[in-house]
């Protein structure tokens, strides 16, 4: 399977492209203009979750492509409602999308010719969703999981217990060789982090930036 990755924005947020099928996973800041160098053209617009440096370039993006949006619904206020993260006392302002297709798990739904696993994977921030190509061994993470780390649980909505919960009974339960892609940060595999993770297995206690 054909793969791009980009990275950008002051958390070098990582974004997907599958060019076959014209998807994209998550928007962070430079994604319009990067996909506009390498001519790509995106149908769907998957979004993991809605914290502001995965959604920044959203709406260009839905803009300029004409492309469909899918998230979880609980995601939807912090695409839509450009104030939603300065009443939590951040200095963001997101441009809203045109709301489009709501998400929930499910073992099987097909988009642009792939058939994805949906996964919702709450405790990093409430509508979080992985995106799981069995077929191709891959998860497209989000901040869930981490190489050698799991994302953040102290935000507005964030919940360790929830978190490592969705890791231990959703993630860690999937084939050893399924190759994790990360929000941040480097590939890891399943296998390896379930054996090795020091978060989850209790050994260290402090959260991720991201």
């Amino acid at each position: 399977m054909q793969l791009e990755t980009f990275t950008g924005g002051i958390f070098e947020t990582n974004c997907f492209y599958l060019p076959e099928s014209r998807i994209l996973v998550d928007a962070p800041q430079e994604a319009a203009a990067w996909l506009e160098r390498n001519g790509h053209r995106v149908e769907l617009l998957l979004l993991t979750h809605g914290h502001i440096d995965h959604v920044l370039d959203a709406a260009l993006i839905q803009k300029t492509h004409g492309c469909r949006v899918a998230y979880h619904p609980e995601t939807e206020p912090m695409v839509t409602d450009p104030a939603f993260f300065t009443r939590l006392g951040f200095g963001w302002k997101v441009e809203p999308i045109t709301p489009d297709i709501h998400l929930s798990e499910t073992l099987e739904r097909k988009f642009q010719g792939l058939t994805f696993q949906i996964l919702e994977t709450p405790g990093h921030c409430p509508g979080s969703l992985c995106f799981h190509l069995r077929e191709h061994h891959l998860l497209f993470g989000g901040d869930v999981l981490f190489a050698g780390g799991v994302g953040r649980w102290d935000l507005p909505g964030g919940n360790r217990d929830i978190l490592f919960k969705a890791i231990r009974e959703k993630l860690y339960t999937l084939p050893a060789e399924t190759t994790v892609l990360p929000g941040h940060g480097p590939a890891t595999k399943i296998g390896v982090e379930s054996s090795t993770n020091p978060y989850v297995s209790g050994s260290s206690d402090s959260p991720e930036n991201y």
